[in-house]
């Protein structure tokens, strides 16, 4: 069951002793002010009348500003984080909204978050916009002049970033030791909404998942992450791979492994951790405050020895799928030749090629010419990421409606060049 808040707003820290979360790499923009000096709803700064303040102590809480005094049960004063009890800038949240001027204060505090140069100012204001679990990356690296990490290196750590993204959206699509580009376009349609946050120094990284439609994803990293770790400890005390078999219904995947082999390569440690939306609660079956799931160097070996597993473990599935022709190539005027299909159902992938015998290859071009799909059956081969369609048979051409085939015409208007080579191939027979 979903808790209604996370009653944290009342300690300092964010719970697990980590610093201040980094600001975001794609910015938001500078929210306007009224002609009062207060912030204006809008612009990533929500209506000060639709804020939680039981949310806003704990989204201060989570990114390390800390409370210091205040009337109990009335209001609490915030200081960003690295601030003494007296200096800096410092807010006045209500504890409820049970006084006449909670939400006066409410707007003041907003108004000072947007004009704050705290970097976790902008996380805050983030997290009230738009309700979002929050996953965030640290790597040890060694660091370069006043501290900041080379660029590449910080190149590295959005790019493992992203992946375990992905490897967690395919993990809600589908349990599978290897994805392959099945579920591919699903997933990636799933992050679109997700907002990214960098440390300046490059040491950190946030990725900030709505809620909905991102939840599904941080409930399936959260369980994968876990029992990636979980795995690799088996593995590394025995010697044996079998909990990376039984992972893999946990979400654990080859993509999920090469991404942390990816994460990993090349530091000292890293760390991934999530917190949960305070306004959204805690889902089901998960730890209300989920430890940070460390890798080290010590691990790799355990995690591409499993990324290989995965592989080459990872079976064929027989399909029955409906492709339009993009492509076809044969080495003479005769016998058989290979077909690209982009696919059209029956199989979650974009495209796949197939071999066909000299009859169904004609049967193929013939459809392609006329502006129809066919329907084919075979087995989705694992080699090359469920891109190859193995044991091909009953090719038939597949009516469609006038406007998907207006669609199909115009794409076979658009490739006169596949044209002619096709047509010449059949004219030499």
């Amino acid at each position: 069951m979903h808790r209604p808040i996370d009653e944290s707003g009342h300690e300092t820290g964010d719970g697990a002793g980590r610093g201040p979360v980094p600001p975001p790499y794609r910015p938001h923009p500078v929210p306007p002010v009224d002609s009062g000096g207060r912030t204006a709803p809008g612009d990533g700064v929500p209506d000060p009348g639709r804020v939680d303040p039981r949310v806003l102590g704990a989204l201060l809480a989570r990114h390390g500003w800390r409370r210091r005094g205040g009337a109990a049960g009335r209001y609490g004063r915030w200081t960003p984080p690295g601030s003494g009890p007296g200096g800096g800038t410092s807010l006045l949240v209500p504890d409820t909204l049970a006084f006449p001027d909670c939400e006066d204060l409410i707007g003041e505090a907003l108004t000072a978050l947007a004009r704050s140069g705290t970097p976790s100012a902008r996380e805050v204001l983030t997290g009230l916009a738009v309700p979002s679990d929050e996953i965030r990356w640290w790597s040890e690296v060694p660091t370069g002049p006043a501290g900041t990490v080379p660029w590449p290196v910080q190149e590295q750590l959005r790019s493992a970033a992203r992946k375990i993204l992905l490897a967690g959206a395919l993990a809600v699509r589908g349990r599978a030791g290897y994805h392959g580009s099945r579920h591919r376009a699903a997933a990636q349609a799933a992050l679109e909404s997700v907002v990214v946050g960098t440390d300046p120094g490059g040491r950190a990284l946030t990725a900030f998942l709505p809620v909905p439609p991102g939840r599904p994803v941080a409930v399936r990293l959260h369980h994968a992450l876990h029992a990636a770790r979980e795995a690799v400890d088996y593995q590394r005390a025995t010697g044996g791979m079998e909990a990376f078999d039984t992972a893999v219904e946990a979400g654990v995947s080859r993509e999920l492994t090469e991404a942390l082999v990816a994460l990993v390569r090349g530091t000292e440690g890293a760390r991934v951790a999530l917190a949960w939306a305070p306004a959204a609660g805690v889902p089901e079956g998960c730890a209300a405050r989920p430890e940070p799931v460390e890798f080290s160097p010590g691990d790799l070996p355990a995690l591409r020895e499993a990324s290989a597993r995965y592989l080459t473990d990872e079976p064929s599935v027989p399909v029955r799928l409906t492709g339009a022709v993009v492509r076809m190539r044969r080495s003479g005027p005769r016998g058989e030749g290979r077909v690209r299909l982009r696919v059209l159902g029956g199989a979650d992938v974009g495209h796949v090629r197939v071999t066909l015998d000299e009859e169904a290859y004609r049967t193929a071009g013939h459809a392609h010419l006329v502006g129809l799909p066919i329907r084919v059956v075979g087995r989705l081969e694992s080699r090359g990421g469920f891109r190859r369609l193995t044991g091909a048979s009953g090719v038939v051409p597949v009516q469609v409606d006038e406007a998907e085939r207006d669609r199909l015409m115009k794409s076979l208007h658009e490739n006169l060049d596949f044209l002619e080579e096709a047509c010449e191939a059949e004219e030499e027979r």
